[in-house]
C-alpha cells in the first residue's frame, strides 16, 4: 500500500503525464502512418499512369520496357496478361525484377483491378516487408500493370517519430516525476504544518498561530484553522476566567460563613451580636443561592436545555410586580423609584424570565449607583417593538467598559462594584432565547438598560405615543 501524500501526488502526476503521452502517441503515430502511406500511394499512382499507358502493344517488348522504366517510378513493375478463361485469370507476362515471379502470381490488387476494370491501390506484406501497390488495367481485355514500391522510407519516418516521441515521453516522465515529487513535498510540508497545528490545538495549546502564506485551498484551510484557534483560545480563556471567578465567588461567602460559624462556636456572644451574625450569614447564604441559580441557568443555556414559554406578556404588569418586589431594597438604599408605564404594552416572551431580567436590571441600578440616585422603570413601544427599561441618573458606565458589561463575570472595579458579574450576562442570554435583545445607553447622568421584545400585536398609528422622560 502506497503511503504518504507526496508519493501519491507524484504518482498521480506521473499517471496523468503518462496518460497524456499515450493519448498523444495513439493520436499522432497512426494518423501520421496513414497519411504517409496515402501520400505514397497517390505519388505512386501519379508516376505509374504515364508508364502504364505507354506500354508497347507488342508483348515481345514488355520485358525490356519494364526493365528500362523501373527507375522512373522507383518501383517494381509487373505486367499481367489476361487469360480468357472462366473465370478470367492473370499470368505474369513481364517483371522488372529478374528471378522468380512466384510472389506476385496471385496478387490480390491486380486481380481486383482486372475484375473491376478500375485502377486499384493498397498495401500488403511481401517477403515480410510492407509495400504499396497500384494496379492499372489498360482495357477490359488487355493487360494489367502492377507497380510495387516499398514503404520502408515512409515507415522509417514513422518509426523515427515513434522513437522521438518515446524519448521525449521518457524525458517528460522523468521531469514530471522530479517536479511532481518536489511539488508534492512542498504541499506535504504545508499539510504537515497544518497537522502539527491541529495536534497543538487538540492538545490545548493555543499560543502559536497557524500561518500559511498560500492563497490556495490549503491557505484557506490554514486560515480556517487560525480562526478556530482564536475562537478556542477565547473559549479557553473564558473557561479559565469562569472557573477562577466562580471559585472566587464561591470561596468568599464560604470563608465568611466559616468565620462566623467559628466565632459563634468559640466566642461568648451576646444575643444582639449573635443576631447580627445570623443576618450576615443569611445574606451570604442568599448570595450563594443566587450564584448557584445563576450558574445553573448559564449551564442550561450552554447545554441548550433552558426552556422558555413564548407567550404574550403585559410588560406594565411585570413592571408593577418588579417595583413592589424591589421597593424595600430601594428604600433601604435611599433610591427614589419612579415608573413610566405605557398601558397595553404587550410583548412576546416568558413572563417569569422577563421578570428575572427586570429584577437583574433594577437590582444593578439600585446597588451600583450612589445613594439617592433616582431610578425609573419604563415600559413602552418603539419601532414596532415593546420594551422594559430601567433608567438611572448615576455616573454611567465608562465607555471602555460598556462593550463588556454583558460578558460573564465582568465587573467594573470601583467602590460600588459588587455581585458575581453574571446577572447581565444571563439577561442577555434570556433576551436572545426570547427572540429579543438587550440594549445599553449610557452617558454621565443617564444610564438605560433596555429589554426589547417583539410586540404581540402590530403597533399602529393609533397606539399611544412613547412616554418622554
Amino acid at each position: 500500500m502506497i503511503r504518504g501524500i507526496r508519493t501519491r501526488l507524484a504518482l498521480a502526476l506521473l499517471a496523468v503525464v503518462a496518460g497524456a503521452l499515450v493519448v498523444a502517441w495513439a493520436t499522432v503515430v497512426p494518423s501520421l502512418e496513414n497519411r504517409l502511406i496515402k501520400a505514397k500511394l497517390d505519388q505512386l499512382q501519379d508516376d505509374a499512369v504515364p508508364v502504364a499507358v505507354n506500354l508497347p502493344p507488342d508483348r515481345v517488348f514488355w520485358q525490356e520496357y519494364v526493365e528500362q522504366t523501373e527507375f522512373l517510378v522507383n518501383a517494381r513493375i509487373v505486367v499481367y496478361d489476361l487469360l480468357t478463361t472462366d473465370p478470367a485469370a492473370l499470368t505474369v507476362a513481364a517483371d522488372s525484377r529478374t528471378g522468380s515471379s512466384r510472389d506476385v502470381e496471385r496478387d490480390i490488387t491486380a486481380q481486383i483491378a482486372a475484375s473491376t476494370g478500375r485502377t486499384q491501390g493498397g498495401t500488403t506484406r511481401r517477403n515480410d516487408k510492407r509495400v504499396a501497390e497500384v494496379a492499372i488495367p489498360l482495357d477490359p481485355t488487355g493487360p494489367v500493370v502492377l507497380f510495387i514500391s516499398p514503404l520502408s522510407d515512409s515507415l522509417a519516418t514513422v518509426r523515427l517519430v515513434e522513437r522521438r516521441l518515446l524519448g521525449a515521453g521518457a524525458l517528460a516522465l522523468l521531469v514530471a516525476g522530479v517536479l511532481g515529487y518536489l511539488g508534492a513535498s512542498f504541499h506535504a510540508r504545508r499539510i504537515r504544518r497544518l497537522e502539527r497545528a491541529a495536534e497543538r490545538i487538540a492538545g490545548g495549546s493555543f499560543d502559536e498561530p497557524v500561518v500559511d502564506g498560500g492563497s490556495d485551498e490549503l491557505g484557506e484551510l490554514a486560515f480556517a484553522f487560525e480562526r478556530m484557534r482564536e475562537q478556542l483560545a477565547q473559549l479557553d480563556t473564558a473557561r479559565k476566567e469562569f472557573i477562577a471567578n466562580a471559585s472566587h465567588e464561591l470561596r468568599t461567602p464560604l470563608f465568611s460563613l466559616g468565620g462566623f460559624l467559628e466565632l459563634m462556636t468559640d466566642e461568648e456572644l451576646d444575643e444582639e451580636t449573635r443576631a447580627e451574625f445570623l443576618v450576615t450569614m443569611r445574606e451570604q447564604v442568599d448570595r450563594l443561592t443566587k450564584l448557584a441559580t445563576d450558574l445553573l441557568d448559564l449551564s442550561r443555556v450552554d447545554a441548550g436545555r433552558l426552556r422558555l414559554e413564548q407567550e404574550t406578556v403585559d410588560l406594565a404588569d411585570v413592571a408593577r410586580d418588579l417595583l413592589d418586589e424591589m421597593r424595600a431594597l430601594a428604600d433601604r438604599r435611599g433610591h427614589p423609584l419612579r415608573e413610566l408605564l405605557e398601558p397595553e404594552t404587550i410583548g412576546l416572551g416568558d413572563e417569569q424570565r422577563v421578570l428575572q431580567v427586570g429584577r437583574s436590571l433594577l437590582g444593578n441600578a439600585l446597588v451600583h449607583t450612589p445613594a439617592g440616585t433616582p431610578v425609573t422603570v419604563r415600559v413602552g413601544h418603539r419601532d414596532g417593538f415593546s420594551f422594559l427599561a430601567v433608567e438611572d441618573e448615576g455616573p454611567g458606565v465608562p465607555p471602555e467598559h460598556a462593550p463588556h458589561v454583558f460578558e460573564r463575570f465582568y465587573r467594573i472595579e470601583g467602590d460600588l462594584a459588587s455581585g458575581s458579574g453574571l446577572g447581565l450576562a444571563i439577561a442577555r442570554e434570556l433576551a436572545d432565547l426570547m427572540g429579543g435583545k438587550m440594549e445599553l445607553e449610557t452617558r454621565p447622568g443617564r444610564t438605560v438598560f433596555r429589554l426589547v421584545l417583539d410586540a404581540a400585536a402590530p403597533v399602529g398609528p393609533d397606539a399611544p405615543a412613547p412616554l418622554e422622560p
